[in-house]
């Protein structure tokens, strides 16, 4: 049985007969082999799977934070540099992007839902202290998006930001 092993190897690569069209099929397979093992290495660094497996890890296991944290704090400093402009239109787009990316973070993070609104009945006081002030911005957001001639103040904006800065920093986001 020790034995047999050797002989099987010994026998694949070294046939004892030699034909030349049988050369020229290993070649041939050799040449596919290869070709075969170049396409997985160039689609592997072509798909975010391998950046998904080890980069995320590794970078929440390095800086003690979630995977994405600092493009999140990027959009949110964005957000709220349209206050400093002194436009409406800006406050109101300041406060649907402060919505739209809640509802971004809590699809992300698994909860169930159609719309953000379905989200938020799915939290408890336990996960989000704040969630009725959480109701009461996501509403002031559907006033924006179905009343063309709702007025929102600076001070409004303001108050509805910080609701949602505090509930990014209640989930840990930032």
């Amino acid at each position: 049985m020790d034995n047999i092993l050797p002989k099987i190897i010994s026998f694949v690569l070294n046939p004892p007969f030699n034909l030349p069209w049988l050369f020229g099929l290993r070649i041939g397979f050799i040449f596919i082999t290869l070709f075969l093992l170049a396409a997985i290495v160039f689609f592997l660094a072509r798909t975010s799977y391998l950046r998904y497996l080890f980069v995320h890890d590794w970078a929440e296991f390095l800086t003690f934070r979630p995977f994405g944290a600092v493009r999140i704090e990027k959009g949110w400093l964005k957000i709220k540099t349209r206050v400093e402009t002194g436009l409406e239109s800006e406050y109101k787009l300041a406060v649907m992007e402060g919505d739209i990316m809640l509802d971004d973070i809590l699809k992300k993070m698994g909860y169930h839902g159609e719309t953000l609104g379905e989200r938020l009945n799915t939290l408890t006081i336990a996960t989000l202290p704040n969630i009725e002030r959480i109701k009461e911005a996501h509403q002031i957001r559907n006033n924006i998006i179905h009343d063309p001639d709702y007025q929102l103040s600076l001070d409004e904006t303001r108050k509805v930001l910080s609701v949602f800065e505090q509930a990014f920093r209640d989930l840990e986001v930032f």
